[in-house]
């Protein structure tokens, strides 16, 4: 390979991984609305210029969307048509979505399962309960902060020592948008959720709900998935909760075995 053709090569590897950070920004989930120009500039770390390019070409394959009244950004049709070739055996969560929907039948709260990727948790699948007040703070594809909410919480603390500090020192910088949220905060519920096996976020990320999670035993290595639950934060006591863990347990335990008789893991 010659060394102009090196240069291509590197060219085109940065843009692609630049128009990865922009979608994953684009899909991030924050206390505002979809994000402007300049936020998604200063997030990515990217010239207004630049950002603003690859915007241009993502909006025009369809895997961003752009509202010219707000000018926000948001993702686009193209990311869903590409995700539905994703099927639930390439994944593996058939279970893990069969015990998610178990829990919202069973204790009618709205229920997720949260996926680590990166530096972030995905919502990767939904299920709504019939409590009076619905709480539903993110919605399947979008991404959070690890130690962002309780699911994204239960995930981070999977994670050994070495990994959290790098993470948080990532992330730090980011969680200006929440008012009781910081570093300290997160490594304070990672220890508690160590303690105790279940990772809550009283009105942390959102003032109105109290989520409460289980991070999903993996074989191997740590674990990639967690059930969270997400309640309207007044109507919240002592024994719900501990009903509520209670019911986590169950079916994450019942999910794992049927999982793992499935995939022989």
């Amino acid at each position: 390979m010659s060394d102009r053709d090196a240069s291509t090569s590197q060219d085109g590897t940065q843009a692609i991984r630049r128009a990865a950070g922009i979608l994953q920004r684009i899909a991030r989930v924050s206390e505002g609305a979809p994000p402007t120009l300049r936020e998604i500039s200063e997030s990515v770390g990217l010239p207004r210029s630049t950002t603003h390019r690859i915007l241009k070409c993502l909006s025009e394959t369809g895997l961003a969307s752009y509202d010219e009244g707000k000018r926000l950004y948001e993702v686009g049709p193209l990311c869903y048509e590409l995700g539905l070739a994703v099927s639930e055996r390439v994944l593996d969560i058939g279970p893990l979505c069969a015990a998610v929907d178990r829990v919202a039948a069973r204790i009618n709260v709205t229920t997720y399962l949260m996926r680590r990727s990166g530096i972030h948790a995905v919502c990767v699948h939904k299920a709504e309960g019939n409590s009076v007040i619905r709480v539903i703070p993110v919605e399947v594809g979008q991404r959070r902060f690890l130690g962002v909410g309780a699911g994204a919480t239960a995930l981070l603390a999977a994670l050994d020592d070495a990994a959290v500090s790098k993470i948080l020192d990532a992330v730090g910088p980011e969680l200006d948008s929440y008012a009781n949220l910081g570093t300290e905060a997160i490594r304070d519920a990672v220890a508690a959720t160590r303690s105790t096996g279940f990772a809550t976020s009283h009105s942390r990320v959102y003032k109105s709900v109290f989520g409460l999670a289980q991070a999903i035993p993996a074989r191997g290595g740590a674990s990639e998935f967690a059930i969270s639950i997400a309640v309207h934060a007044p109507d919240v006591d002592e024994p719900q909760i501990a009903r509520w863990r209670a019911v986590l347990a169950e079916e994450i335990a019942t999910a794992v075995t049927s999982r793992r008789a499935t995939t022989g893991e």
